[in-house]
């Protein structure tokens, strides 16, 4: 059996973790990070979960603020220009997958000759390199960042959301702390929590899973798949929350070595071109890419819908996995997340660049980890049926 599997050297994981970050960079030797986080964490006070801690102990931080939904290539440069000159010893990334997308981008830019463009980075071409450690501290159950070796930057010359990987997108340790999540806003909550479920499925039907990765995997299904709706629903369920968070994390890792697939690949440049969150793009295309792929790795899917509480332990493999197709329609419906002509997307808009957004998704190379392995008029049909 060959295979590597990759994952943060140290991870605090629980209630009030974020309350012992000082103890963690104490623990790795750190005690000047740079803060990268977005405007809305400093303007509701959340930053101060992890500023007062430091506060406490005497250590001397630097918060850059700027980073954007969906990062964008002009904002690494920034916070690159903003680091350059401090007297840093590592960055801390506080919030959601944008915050911590940023921080890994503007690392692993820190570390290279000036003047480097983000594009330098983009697959097929490995990120191993980074200027600092690395700590993530998510503050929704969703992304999985805060364990994965990979990060997405939109190009702004080229509107391409460019998948960036390797071993300087690695966080050195991460903070999960499932209280960071209690006050996340419902769209929210729904969007990332489908993005966290849809990294468990595509881990797990990867063709490039692993044993390893498929424990991640089977875990975060079956965390995720009961308690999605419950998050949503009952924003105040405190163990549905701890369920979600760590549920996000496993996923996280479970993706991180298994890749993502077709989802990921159409929904990069769905964001890229219409804005529209990673998660909710992801949920917009998690029924009809699977059952797109459904036969190509039937007994897998239909092993995922079990394991989610999407069917039953007897159910026969075809049954479950139309259960899982069918679930995830009433998952949509029930989240309220939107056709992208209901999100406001023009038909002309939409049809005109679904060529540009399938040479995309295919040059991302996430569609060939898929279980049924697309052509370009394959994902530009998929991208006609889900409008």
């Amino acid at each position: 059996m060959d295979m590597s599997f990759f994952a943060p050297r140290y991870m605090d994981i629980g209630a009030g973790a974020a309350s012992r970050i000082a103890v963690m960079l104490g623990r790795l030797g750190l005690n000047r990070p740079l803060i990268v986080t977005d405007p809305m964490m400093v303007k509701l006070g959340l930053i101060a979960r992890v500023t007062e801690p430091l506060d406490r102990a005497g250590m001397v931080y630097t918060v850059f603020s700027e980073t954007v939904p969906e990062p964008v290539d002009r904002v690494i440069e920034a916070g690159v220009r903003f680091a350059a000159d401090l007297d840093i010893d590592c960055i801390v990334a506080f919030g959601g997958g944008s915050p911590i997308d940023t921080a890994k981008a503007i690392n692993i830019l820190l570390a290279a000759p000036e003047g480097t463009r983000m594009r330098t980075f983009k697959v097929p071409v490995v990120a191993d390199t980074a200027a600092l450690p690395l700590i993530a501290v998510p503050t929704t159950a969703g992304t999985g960042s805060e364990a994965t070796r990979f990060t997405v930057i939109t190009d702004t010359e080229t509107d391409e959301k460019m998948l960036i990987g390797g071993l300087g997108a690695l966080p050195l340790a991460a903070i999960v702390d499932f209280e960071l999540s209690m006050s996340v806003p419902a769209r929210t909550t729904a969007d990332t929590g489908i993005d966290a479920f849809t990294h468990a499925l595509e881990a797990f039907v990867s063709r490039r899973a692993n044993p390893v990765s498929d424990s991640y995997a089977r875990a975060a299904l079956g965390l995720i798949g009961a308690n999605l709706r419950a998050v949503y629903h009952e924003p105040d369920n405190v163990a549905a929350r701890e369920a979600m968070m760590l549920g996000a994390t496993l996923a996280g890792l479970a993706f991180s070595n298994a890749s993502v697939a077709l989802v990921h690949g159409m929904s990069r440049p769905i964001g890229a071109h219409f804005h529209v969150p990673h998660g909710l793009s992801n949920a917009m295309l998690l029924p009809a890419v699977t059952r797109y792929s459904l036969h190509a790795a039937l007994p897998r899917y239909a092993e995922a819908a079990r394991i989610a509480g999407f069917a039953e332990p007897e159910d026969a493999d075809q049954l479950a996995g139309a259960k899982l197709v069918d679930e995830l329609d009433t998952i949509n419906f029930d989240l309220g997340v939107p056709t992208p002509e209901a999100f406001g997307i023009r038909r002309d808009d939409w049809y005109g660049r679904r060529a540009v957004m399938a040479d995309q998704a295919l040059a991302s190379g996430s569609p060939a980890n898929n279980p049924a392995v697309p052509d370009a008029a394959a994902i530009i049909g998929l991208y006609e049926a889900i409008y």
